[in-house]
């Protein structure tokens, strides 16, 4: 009986991810566990950096072409890896190419597809909700990032105190969905990695300071 031919495709959305391995490594790990697993011979391997939303994604492109060409089936370690978009998802199957998720190769096409449209609404009400909670905050006069620093002291220090409490929970809560939102995105969401997105998508601290992990810790707990 003859083996089945894979073509793997891995990808992460950050270039520093991609330097770094990080995120690479564990879906390189996914995928041989399911060749070891269920056999086939790996004939090659496309490895991209881009965001899943960018259905025109070069690497991916070829990695397709040569499952044409290699009578071949599409490997990834997960289903965000190859799309996040369910209407790619659909095109991919009608098209007749076969692809298999490492994690889950018990899929069939209808389930990969209702995954598929539940991921993407799910990522779009967690978008809706940022959207929203920032839209609110700035009604409120709230300086997301770069806040004004308060220079009059308060004689009475626990109205003061609370003050600042409240200022960091409100903080904490505009930020949960960003937050919640990279979580979804990232192969595994450390807090290091999540300071790294916030800081390479423009936010700043309630400080005005760059993410760390400490930081990242400190908002997530007041959530």
């Amino acid at each position: 009986m003859k083996s089945t031919s894979y073509i793997s495709y891995y990808r992460v959305s950050t270039t520093r991810q991609g330097q770094s391995g990080l995120g690479l490594e564990a879906q390189q790990n996914t995928v041989q566990a399911f060749l070891a697993s269920h056999g086939g011979n790996l004939l090659e391997s496309f490895t991209e950096i881009e965001s899943g939303k960018n259905g025109n994604r070069e690497q991916l492109q070829k990695a397709i072409k040569r499952c044409k060409v290699k009578n071949a089936v599409l490997l990834v370690s997960k289903l965000d890896r190859l799309s996040r978009q369910v209407s790619f998802i659909a095109n991919l199957q009608e098209a007749g190419i076969k692809f298999v998720i490492a994690e889950n190769p018990q899929l069939n096409d209808l389930t990969i597809h209702i995954l598929a449209a539940v991921a993407q609404a799910e990522r779009e009400a967690i978008s809706q909700r940022t959207k929203q909670a920032l839209a609110a905050a700035k009604a409120r006069g709230v300086k997301l990032g770069n806040p004004s620093l308060d220079k009059a002291r308060n004689k009475d220090s626990r109205a003061a105190t609370a003050a600042r409490v409240e200022k960091a929970n409100e903080y904490a809560a505009n930020m949960a969905d960003a937050i919640e939102d990279i979580q979804q995105e990232l192969e595994s969401p450390s807090l290091r990695k999540i300071a790294v997105n916030l800081n390479e998508r423009g936010f700043t601290t309630r400080r005005g300071c760059e993410w760390t992990a400490t930081s990242v810790k400190r908002v997530m707990n007041r959530t």
